[in-house]
């Protein structure tokens, strides 16, 4: 029995697609990949001419200035109870006179009395009725109380008339000063100030921060203005708000501003 040998014809019988398949897969893949590299390439130097336009360093400079207050606000309440509205009224009208006369004694002219304010002092009466007892609210005094108010530039002259106010006490009249405010009338004109020094400050330290790496220190691009600290001097206290002292007649100002320099 014989073999017959295998026919080679049926190999080359197999569909030409076949064997093309791979290689078109090939194609296609060699073209996203060539396609990719150009494109990433394109995003590249896209990037690159951004960085190149938009190089910029952003710095913060601040200035700092000592002040002393030229302005003041002493405020003071003189009080008096009596058993009657009438009584109170004559005693209230007597102390504001005094009070009247030891201010212009100090040299000061332009006090201001402001209205005055009446409160009824409530007592309770007990009363028993048989085993009941009740109990019911009168008026057994009334309390006046006046502000008094001194807006002045004589800064020394008004402290020493809060000093002296104690001599008011001593006499009977009960006077209650505040805590006097002091007011840098100039702070307007002071800030616009440094806002320009803040700012120099800020291209001083850019130039140094750019020279260190290399580059030049290009034209300011943008300046952005950081709220003011007015505190008392020597303090290191800030708000996010700002702050506006008025209890230290010694204060210290600070402006800060955010500066964006071009870099080349």
């Amino acid at each position: 029995m014989s073999t017959q040998p295998p026919n080679l014809s049926d190999r080359s019988a197999a569909p030409a697609g076949a064997s093309s398949r791979p290689h078109l897969a090939g194609m296609v893949a060699g073209l996203f990949l060539a396609c990719g590299l150009v494109l990433a390439a394109m995003l590249v130097t896209r990037a690159w001419v951004r960085i190149a336009d938009a190089a910029s360093i952003t710095v913060t400079g601040s200035a700092r200035r000592n002040v002393v207050s030229d302005f003041i606000v002493w405020r003071a309440t003189f009080t008096v109870t009596a058993p009657t509205l009438i009584e109170a009224q004559r005693r209230l009208r007597e102390d504001r006179d005094r009070i009247a006369a030891f201010i212009a004694a100090a040299g000061v002219t332009n006090s201001q009395f402001a209205p005055v304010v009446i409160t009824e002092v409530l007592g309770q009466d007990r009363q028993r009725n048989g085993q009941d007892e009740t109990t019911s609210q009168r008026t057994i005094a009334y309390k006046l109380q006046q502000p008094v108010e001194i807006h002045s530039a004589q800064v020394d002259r008004i402290m020493q008339l809060d000093r002296d106010s104690v001599a008011l006490l001593e006499s009977g009249v009960q006077l209650t000063p505040a805590v006097p405010e002091f007011i840098y009338t100039r702070a307007a004109d002071a800030k616009v100030e440094m806002l320009g020094e803040a700012t120099q400050d800020a291209h001083s330290r850019a130039e140094q921060i750019s020279g260190k790496g290399g580059r030049r220190l290009g034209g300011l691009r943008s300046a952005k203005m950081g709220v003011f600290q007015i505190a008392p001097i020597y303090s290191n206290e800030t708000t996010w708000e700002g702050r506006n002292d008025t209890t230290s007649r010694d204060k210290t100002i600070t402006a800060v501003v955010s500066a964006t320099f071009l870099m080349r």
